[in-house]
């Protein structure tokens, strides 16, 4: 179900200016299939312009009670695959760090925004781009300093249609992070080389805190604007 139809729904359950028990649960049913919060504040959000629909008149108490009762049932019922944030650290040298770029590069399904200050692990490079080829909708910002060393795959990248910006001040990107399908946030010292796997040691970080992945998504999304 749609949030239109949940929206219609909701409307007809105003009409009595209560929520019945069999409402409720009928409700609770479609929500649980809402996976966005963003879906979930839009409803919430519609229930309050039902509210203030209703001019002040002796019944409005219902009306509140019928209100508090919808916000319950929104407030009740977890998004699918909603659970305990999970969090996993993994260091180098030592293949950990680059097989855990990889899982994630080969369980993404919608979108990847990657920021990293170098690129010439082709490992990772060929996850990405079959991820990629899959469907799956990349952004990547890189550093200019790094983009053309010997063995950099930017070019690789630019080449395969894949969005790419450049930092191009005296100044570095010096971010070694990605967000994958808004649900994971891979982070930490190690750069995407063969160096930091064979060689150098370094830490990666994997989690599914949405607090983290919003503050991220919001550093690249700024980043983004600014090197367009």
């Amino acid at each position: 179900m749609s949030p239109q139809d949940f929206r219609e729904r909701l409307a007809r359950t105003f009409e009595d200016r209560r929520l019945s028990r069999g409402e409720r649960q009928d409700l609770q049913k479609v929500l649980a299939g809402l996976a966005p919060d963003s879906d979930r504040r839009a409803l919430r959000h519609f229930a309050f312009e039902l509210a203030r629909s209703v001019p002040a008149e002796p019944g409005t108490g219902l009306v509140l009670d019928w209100l508090e009762d919808v916000v319950k049932a929104l407030d009740s019922v977890e998004p699918p695959g909603r659970s305990d944030p999970t969090s996993e650290a993994y260091f180098s040298p030592g293949e950990d760090c680059l097989g855990a770029i990889i899982r994630l590069m080969q369980d993404a399904r919608r979108k990847a925004d990657v920021c990293v200050f170098t690129i010439t692990d082709d490992r990772i490079t060929n996850s990405l781009l079959e991820a990629h080829r899959r469907g799956v909708a990349f952004r990547v910002i890189t550093d200019n300093d790094k983009a053309f060393d010997e063995g950099s795959d930017v070019d690789r990248i630019r080449r395969a249609s894949v969005p790419l910006r450049v930092d191009r001040t005296r100044f570095h990107m010096h971010h070694k992070f990605a967000v994958i399908d808004d649900q994971w946030l891979l982070t930490g010292s190690y750069n995407w080389t063969r160096g930091a796997s064979r060689d150098n040691q370094e830490n990666l970080i994997v989690t599914s805190d949405p607090r983290l992945i919003a503050a991220y998504k919001s550093a690249f999304e700024r980043l983004w604007a600014d090197l367009s």
